[in-house]
This record gives structure tokens, sequence and C-alpha cells, in this order.
């Protein structure tokens, strides 16, 4: 498991991005805004999707997705507030429950046509083809189109009603809408690239410069339109960026961008990245070092020294990194499954029963993670607990998907246990599961 791991997202089949550095700051960023809206923070999940488009959004319920994009291309912590904030208002006005409503009153040939035509022709407008924008024109005019334009007007109201709480909620934190402001300006900018003409009643959002326009006025209101992001914020969102380049990027990229004359914080851990990424352990310890030197207690730098060591094959001097990494963040799921993989691959039996704690501990945090569920097997088969050791690859495999393992691994792990206890009724209810062409 890397400390950036790409993992397939079943229910949305999106590429998920999972770091405890960036899930991190992405918290610290939308704690105070959730609480503003008057939400639960722990009750709203924020996501990572590894794309490099300028996005975010909000799906099934108080969830939040971030484009790797938003992050590595906004100038301040404050514009990726500015857009959380924005997400914060869909949620906190029940825009995705309302919206339903309004699906139910259209056909459903009139939804698909305006999806795919809506997906055509804006795409292909902010690339500047203009034949196939006309296509996706005309693929939306031909379904039924005064209920498209109703529901796609329901939609801009939602999205000027979210800008208008995004600024609420931006007032009582006492932070700023400009960053808001500036990268709708930037998204604007794109759009005024595109030579092909845009109806703006066929856009869910509305038109990017009247969206500047009437979000600007009313901000401009505001006692802190012009707070600053704090110089600690700034620094974490620029070493955020750089671990995004670091693993994201390829080296030659990363170099172009941080080259080796460039002695800051963010351009050692982008190298250092890239180094042990290459096969570079030397070059990748070196940078570390130095960072390290500076920021001893840093829990993300031994999190780096112990990834960069176990996947580099030095097993045994990764354990000790890890936990170091553990004990600075003890809440930290994802750490604590790197460490029993550590553990683990050295085999060594008396590091066993420490891995399973490890994991165990990781449950409390991590609830969907198929890696842990795959070190918990590999660990429970070093036991000789082969029943526990096929009940974790079932749930393994029923997270990643493999629905066929699943059942099989569950269907020999069910016989070895007695009936109605826990572990018998979770393998019961793998059994049960049904496929999607059930």
């Amino acid at each position: 498991m890397s400390s950036v791991a790409v993992e397939q997202a079943k229910a949305e089949s999106l590429p998920l991005i999972r770091d405890s550095e960036i899930e991190q700051l992405l918290r610290d960023y939308a704690t105070p805004l959730f609480r503003a809206a008057g939400l639960k923070p722990e009750a709203v999940q924020v996501y990572i999707i590894n794309s490099a488009t300028i996005n975010a959004f909000v799906a099934g319920g108080q969830r939040v997705f971030v484009h790797t994009g938003l992050l590595t291309e906004s100038a301040t912590p404050n514009e990726v507030i500015g857009v959380l904030a924005h997400e914060t208002g869909h949620i906190a006005g029940g825009h995705l429950s309302r919206m339903q409503r309004q699906l139910d009153k259209a056909s459903t040939a009139a939804i698909v046509g305006m999806l795919v035509g809506a997906a055509t022709m804006i795409g292909a407008g902010l690339a500047g083809q203009g034949q196939l924008a006309q296509g996706g024109s005309g693929l939306m005019m031909g379904g039924q189109s005064l209920a498209q334009r109703n529901l796609l007007s329901y939609a801009r109201a939602q999205e000027s009603a979210a800008d208008q709480a995004a600024v609420r909620y931006l007032n009582a934190t006492r932070q700023s809408a400009r960053g808001m402001i500036e990268l709708f300006e930037k998204l604007s900018n794109q759009a005024l690239a595109s030579s092909v003409p845009v109806d703006p009643y066929v856009l869910s959002h509305p038109m990017p410069l009247d969206r500047v326009r009437n979000l600007e006025a009313n901000a401009r209101k505001s006692p802190y339109f012009d707070a600053e992001d704090s110089p600690a914020l700034k620094a974490r969102h620029a070493m955020v960026q750089a671990k995004l380049m670091g693993f994201l990027t390829s080296p030659q990229r990363v170099y172009q961008r941080y080259p080796t004359s460039d002695k800051s914080a963010p351009a050692r851990y982008a190298r250092a990245i890239a180094a042990f990424r290459t096969g570079d352990l030397r070059s990748a310890l070196a940078e570390i070092d130095a960072l390290q030197k500076e920021q001893p207690s840093n829990p993300y730098f031994w999190e780096l020294r112990g990834q960069a060591l176990l996947e580099s094959g030095r097993v045994k001097d990764a354990v000790p990194a890890l936990q170091k990494a553990v004990s600075l963040m003890p809440d930290e799921g994802l750490v604590r499954i790197m460490l029993a993989q550590a553990m683990l691959a050295t085999n060594e039996a008396q590091l066993v029963e420490p891995a399973v704690q490890q994991l165990q501990r990781a449950k409390r945090y991590e609830t969907d993670s198929s890696q842990l569920h795959a070190q918990l097997a590999i660990a429970y088969a070093r036991r000789n607990n082969i029943p526990m050791a096929d009940l974790e690859t079932a749930e393994a495999a029923l997270i990643g998907g493999d629905i066929d393992l699943a059942k099989q691994k569950a269907k020999r792990a069910l016989s070895a246990f007695k009936r109605g206890t826990p572990e018998w009724v979770r393998a019961n209810d793998i059994l049960n599961v049904k496929k999607d062409d059930d």
C-alpha cells in the first residue's frame, strides 16, 4: 500500500486517491464550513479523485469529491476552501434529493438525451471542436426540450443558491470569498477560450462571467474579503501540491517544476518521492534526511521514509520509521495498515501478532479498505487460522468487486464457524450479496 494509493471506487467507478496528509488537509479546510452550515463534520466524507481537471462535486448523500487538479492548480488554500464552501451549500441545501425529484418529473429518454448531449457539447466546446459541439446540441434538442430546459434551469438555481450559501459560510468562519471568485475567473477564461457559442439556458451552471459578477457583488460586502490564509496553511498546501506532483506525474515534470537548485521543503519533498519511485533510494533518503533535520516531528516525513524503504525492499528498516509515524498520528488508519504490511513482509513470526493489532486498530478508521482485509488474511494464514484467512480474503474480494471469489472464500469459511457467531454472520452476508446481473 503506497502513501498515495490509487484505488477503484466501485460504487462511483472513479479512481480515488488515498493519502493521510492530503485527507487531513481537506478535513481541516472543510470542517469549519460544515459546522457553519449546521452539518456534522464526521457525517460528511471528502474523497479525492485522480483527475487533472479543476473540479469538485457532491454525489450520493453527504459526500464531496475533489479532483487532484483543483489542488495542484489552486494558487492558494482559499481557492480550494471556496469550492468546498460551495459544495457544502449543495449538501446543506438538500439539492441532491431535490434534484432527484426534478429528475423523476422528466422522462427517461429526456434525461439520457440531455446528459449525453450536454457532455458531448460542453466537452467539445472547451476543446474547440465546433462540429462535435453542434452535434451534441442536436442530441439535446432531439430529446424533450422543454423538460430538459426546466431541469437545467432548476440546476442553475441550485448553483446560484450554493454560491450565496458559500459566502455565508466563509463569513461565519472569517474567511474570504476572494479565492472562490479567482478560481471561477480561471474557469471563465477557459470557457472564453472556446470558439463555440454556448446557449446559457442549456447549461446546468450559470454562465461563468455572470456567475463571477453576481458572486463578487455579494462577496465584496464581507468584512473578511481581504482576509489572507495563514502562512502555516499556505505551507501545508504547497507540500500537498508537491506530494501530488511527485506521485502522479513523471520525474521529468517533477524536476522541471522543482529543479535541484530549489532547496524549499516542497521541492525536496517532490524530488524525494520522484527519486524512490524511479529506484533511486539513496537520493530519496538524502532528501528526506534534509527535511527531517528541519522538522523531526513531521509524521508525513516518517511515513514517506517508511514507504520508500518498504517499496525498495528494505522492509526491516521500514518498520521503525512507520512505527514512529504511527506514534505521531495514532488516529490514521492508512499508516497502521502500511506498518502492518511491513511487519508481515519481514516474515518474522514475532511480528505477526503486532501486525494483527495494528490492523485491528486501523479498522476503527478504515472500514472499507481491501488492503486492510488482504493483510489480515496474510496474518491469519501465518497463524494457521485458515477459516479467518478465507473470511478476510472474501472481505477484500468483495470490496474489490470480485463477487465470485468473495462468495467462494466465504462459503469455505462458513462451515468452520459456529452458526450465529459474528464470523458466521459476516460470511453468510457475503454469500447473500447479489451481483449486478443477478
